[in-house]
């Protein structure tokens, strides 16, 4: 039989009992579009979470710290690195240079005295770099980021600003004076060793408040009340804690050492090379890949439940299209006996309703992608109104990538023809001349 010859007669059959077709490939629709709504929350959901945990700056970037802040942390530890480096600029020069590095900055961060007012408050105050302008933690701030890398300006933390002022959006445009101590290098040219500290005075203008401290991951900047741009940061020379244990190390006071530094690299991906890097040069890295990974394996189990779940409507369905086909044999068993009568073999008949099966898997599936996807349109609408109401940045929690469009259209067809397996097979076995006997 000609294959333009058997899809006309399939088509033709499945015309004539119009309504229980059609009420089959609706079942089959709602089961996949049961699938696709399923699968696309999970996609959705882990594709937000991506992106979120990427605009965090946490799960791209590696904390770098020598031997002395990761004591009783050797599992950061090269286990061949036996000489311990000084964490300086030359350091900092050669990760910068690694594939892959996006940038390296020290961690800056001191505690001072803030005056505002007619009254001083204590803060801890941390460089930003300018690239932290796109995380996260800046999404909604109040005000604007800096202006500049040498600007003398300053973000706020909303909890630490309250503590200035019980508006905190007042803050904005007024200006705050900045004590800290500043690191000078002895003139003394008989040893280079040795520098002092002067007290010195900044004035700040605060031109954002924030809710969240961005890297707030890293314990560098948790703590931290008050931004400033990490270029004018580096430019004051302040005083940090390990300064002392740095001269201890490298005796020269001329060479700037770091108690740590931030390490930011292109993807997620690339983290594990440069923890590699840096363990054989003799320092400590930390980074949240250990998470990733757990988070990966956290939605393939979900997605694995959801497809699960989705699936067994459509296994419903396919009890449907067994059914179909069964009644079909029942109502067609003088057709069936007159084709092969006139030369029709087993594999005709066969092919026959495995045709009829594919055209409702084929519908059903179409119609079903086009059903789920309606419905993640609805999803996505709803939970944009219900993220406003709560007053949180709207979010899109259902995604269909096209190759689950083709995948559940495939997955419809072949469901449709394991369905149609045992009555194809049966219609087969039709003796003729009993179908040709049959009332």
């Amino acid at each position: 039989m000609k294959a333009a010859d058997l899809f006309d007669l399939a088509r033709r059959n499945l015309r004539e009992s119009l309504l229980r077709n059609a009420l089959t490939t609706l079942g089959i629709a709602v089961g996949i579009a049961s699938l696709v709504a399923m699968l696309s929350l999970g996609i959705g959901l882990q594709k937000m979470a991506n992106r979120r945990l990427t605009r965090s700056g946490l799960f791209d970037t590696v904390l770098v710290s020598s031997r002395a802040e990761f004591r009783g942390f050797n599992r950061g530890l090269h286990p061949q690195a036996t000489e311990t480096r000084v964490l300086d600029e030359n350091v900092r020069q050669e990760i910068a240079k690694l594939p892959k590095v996006v940038e390296v900055f020290p961690d800056i961060r001191f505690p001072t005295e803030l005056g505002y007012g007619d009254k001083p408050n204590l803060a801890v105050i941390a460089g930003l770099p300018l690239s932290a302008a796109q995380n996260e933690a800046l999404e909604g701030m109040h005000g604007r980021f800096f202006s500049g890398p040498q600007a003398a300006e300053a973000i706020l933390l909303a909890d630490f600003a309250k503590e200035l002022n019980p508006e905190p959006a007042a803050l904005i445009g007024q200006e705050i004076t900045m004590n800290y101590p500043e690191r000078q290098v002895l003139a003394n040219s008989a040893t280079p060793a040795g520098f002092s500290v002067v007290q010195r005075q900044r004035a700040l203008r605060v031109v954002g408040i924030i809710e969240h401290e961005p890297y707030s991951g890293f314990r560098g900047m948790a703590h931290a009340g008050v931004f400033i741009p990490m270029p004018l940061a580096e430019s004051l020379n302040v005083l940090q804690p390990g300064d002392l244990r740095g001269l201890a190390a490298a005796p020269d006071s001329s060479r700037r050492t770091f108690n740590s530094l931030v390490v930011r690299v292109a993807s997620p991906n690339d983290v594990e090379a440069v923890e590699t890097f840096v363990k054989q040069q003799g320092f400590g890295v930390f980074s949240l890949l250990d998470a990733t990974r757990n988070l990966r394996r956290f939605f393939a189990v979900i997605d694995l439940f959801l497809g699960i779940f989705g699936s067994l409507a459509l296994a419903v369905a396919s009890l449907g299209i067994m059914n179909t086909l069964v009644m079909a044999i029942l109502e067609r068993r003088r057709e069936i006996g007159i084709m092969k009568a006139l030369g029709a073999s087993d594999g005709d008949v066969k092919r026959l309703f495995f045709a009829e099966a594919a055209a409702m898997g084929i519908l059903g599936g179409m119609f079903g992608v086009w059903l789920g996807w309606l419905l993640g349109r609805i999803i996505n609408f709803g939970t944009r109104i219900y993220l406003q109401h709560q007053q949180l940045p709207s979010e899109d929690v259902w995604l269909v990538p096209w190759w689950l469009v083709a995948g559940a259209i495939a997955f419809a067809v072949a469901v449709t023809l394991v369905s149609g397996l045992y009555p194809a097979a049966r219609a087969a076995r039709l003796d003729p001349v009993q179908a040709l006997r049959y009332e």
